[in-house]
């Protein structure tokens, strides 16, 4: 998915080298592993789960997208800690992407049984807990946790069969126990979102302006209260070979920035009204790194959001500048030439 719009961009970011070659995706200690950028550590040992093995899952070298694997003595029950840096940093939104894939992968026999705030690090309401059911023919218990960190994102998943649910649910709970945070000030509140429809009465197509060199100086920082603190309705559905996604907006701002998730792993894309107000300037939002275009006339219809996401619009065959992200919040923003220059 949005493979064709990224393969420019990555062979881009490949050329550059590593964005953070001296930092370290965990540092284990000797009851514990530590993702240091972060600020965020778990115990070796959690409930019935010990740790395995961690590493990064994408971007490797830059510490930006990191995972630590637990599993029970006999294997049964696997539990996951994804710390990562989405450039639209979500929690909430993380959680209804992340329910969303559960869904579709363990079947429609899935029952979420348990989705609220609840404390971590000994702050109240600075998680999401979402517990799941039935999965898989009944098989499976799953179950999530979400927390939203500064720039970070941190995602518990853990995994067993049902006739283990106890143990399912004790490992998700101890892990959201013991999550060790450096700054607690970073900790964002958070809450589950839920989306209103608030249908758009304009289907036509948007033409794109591609961003002349130099124009994209940095990447936007998109104006939507974030973690489920305001109101977001449903624009329009976007229909692609992949599935179907919403298009968001705030419920009280029709005129405002529109975003559309695309996976559980923080990929959005995201319309903001340029500052002239003469349209809206996409930008596509993913772990450590943000690609800029031009500016639409207008919001684009699904169709061609559904272009976008399935990597056949031809208006945005290239994005005109990335913006890569380190661990530490450095940014270094690449201007690309055009096509055919």
């Amino acid at each position: 998915m949005i493979s064709t719009l990224l393969f420019s961009a990555g062979v881009m970011l490949a050329a550059q080298g590593h964005a953070a070659d001296e930092t370290e995706a965990w540092l284990p200690t000797d009851s514990a592993i530590r993702a240091p950028a972060a600020g965020i550590a778990l115990p070796q040992t959690i409930a019935n789960l010990s740790l395995t093995k961690s590493g990064e899952a994408s971007n490797g070298g830059r510490a930006v997208d990191n995972y630590a694997q637990y599993l029970s003595e006999d294997g049964a029950v696997q539990a996951t800690l994804y710390v990562y840096m989405p450039t639209y940093a979500d929690a909430a939104l993380a959680a209804y992407m992340t329910d969303k894939a559960i869904i579709e992968r363990f079947g429609t026999k899935t029952r979420r049984t348990a989705y609220a705030s609840v404390a971590v690090a000994g702050q109240t309401g600075r998680a999401i807990r979402a517990i799941y059911d039935d999965a898989a023919d009944g098989a499976l218990t799953t179950a999530a946790g979400f927390v939203h960190v500064g720039r970070w994102v941190v995602k518990l998943r853990v995994t067993g069969p049902t006739e283990r649910r106890a143990e399912v649910v004790a490992g998700l709970d101890g892990m959201l126990a013991a999550l060790q945070v450096d700054d607690v000030a970073q900790l964002r509140p958070v809450a589950p979102a839920s989306f209103s429809a608030c249908p758009s009465t304009d289907s036509t197509d948007a033409r794109l302006t591609p961003a002349a060199p130099g124009d994209a100086a940095a990447p936007p920082d998109v104006r939507i209260p974030r973690d489920g603190r305001d109101k977001l309705c449903v624009r329009d559905k976007v229909v692609t070979a992949d599935g179907s996604f919403d298009m968001l907006q705030q419920a009280d701002n029709a005129d405002g920035p529109i975003i559309v998730p695309v996976d559980d792993s923080g990929t959005v894309l995201a319309f903001d009204p340029a500052q002239d107000a003469s349209g809206y300037r996409l930008s596509i939002h993913m772990v450590g790194q943000t690609d800029l275009y031009g500016t639409y006339d207008k919001v684009p219809s699904p169709t061609q959001v559904a272009a976008i996401i399935d990597g056949k619009d031809p208006q945005t065959a290239q994005a005109s500048a990335v913006a890569a992200y380190a661990a530490n919040g450095d940014v270094t923003v690449s201007h690309l030439p055009r096509a055919g220059r």
